[in-house]
């Protein structure tokens, strides 16, 4: 099985390249914990999204490194990946989104079946392992797929608001719906709250987020080229829209060409949105390591 990183963004409220902030004194990143987790769960293969111009980059700080371990590939998000009947709008400079940084990914992956998490979030090691128990149960022509479930409530920053999707869930556990919130945080009265139109509206706290934490079978490929030509037809704005990928995700659900299952993890999300996360990121991550839930140098050197 693959781990895919989606690891294109340059984390622009953070700012820097924050996939490569070293998060201990041994220099590893939140990137390194992915990885480490992930070969813990059964993982053999690591494919990094990024852009082409930052290669050099990834793989002298850590692809080089972690290759001692894991095989690893590279797959690389260009806006001028798209279908032949399209071209660029003028003036367009950001990336088309995560479905898209996905798709960029298909002949890199191939045809297996595959994690996809991004590159500045610590999942804990409970969540690579449920979903690598789910993918190994899976086959490769299959069309169920499963997304970590995370308590919202434990995703949110003291340092500002947070783009979340709110997850609506069967009783079963099956996903019905995602709903994407590009704003939310707790308010002065310690409300979880997300504002739309500088309108705030409650949420549930104790509800599931999605934390683009997947578990898919290479038939996701087809449900992303249909959605992106989608997209790009009936374009909202041609210079910032974004085709997200639990936006392709929900229109497969609606048109039953696939389902979701949502698997309760655990594990507490960690996340670097801000630079004033990184303290609390980096003493959580001390922690653990002293409780022993990993060793003071994952990698042994």
């Amino acid at each position: 099985m693959t781990l895919t990183i989606l690891a294109a963004g340059l984390g622009s409220r953070y700012g820097g390249l924050k996939q490569l902030d070293p998060m201990t004194a041994n220099g590893e990143f939140i990137i390194d914990f992915s990885i480490f987790d992930a070969l813990r769960a059964g993982i053999d293969r690591v494919v990094f999204i990024i852009k082409r111009e930052n290669e050099a980059l990834f793989r002298e700080t850590i692809g080089d490194r972690v290759a001692e371990h894991i095989h690893v590939e590279y797959a690389y998000q260009d806006i001028t990946m798209i279908p032949k009947e399209f071209s660029v709008p003028q003036g367009r400079v950001k990336p088309w989104g995560t479905g898209h940084a996905l798709l960029c990914a298909k002949e890199t992956i191939g045809d297996e079946n595959f994690i996809v998490i991004n590159a500045d979030d610590f999942y804990g090691s409970e969540t690579f392992r449920i979903l690598g128990d789910f993918l190994a149960s899976q086959e490769t022509s299959g069309t169920e797929y499963a997304m970590a479930g995370y308590i919202l409530k434990n995703t949110l920053t003291e340092n500002g608001s947070v783009a979340r999707g709110l997850c609506q869930v069967e009783p079963d556990g099956r996903l019905l719906k995602i709903i994407e919130r590009t704003k939310i945080y707790r308010n002065e009265n310690g409300e979880t709250v997300y504002s739309e139109n500088d309108v705030e509206y409650p949420t549930d706290e104790n509800g599931y987020a999605s934390m683009n934490c997947w578990a898919f079978t290479p038939r996701i490929f087809e449900e992303l080229e249909s959605r992106f030509t989608e997209f790009l037809h009936y374009i909202e704005d041609p210079i910032t829209s974004e085709f997200y990928l639990p936006s392709a995700v929900n229109r497969g659900m609606e048109a039953g060409r696939c389902c979701v299952r949502v698997l309760p993890t655990p594990a507490q999300w960690y996340g670097v949105t801000y630079a004033a996360d990184k303290e609390a990121v980096t003493n959580s991550v001390l922690a653990m390591i002293e409780k022993g839930k990993y060793p003071h140098k994952l990698w042994n050197k």
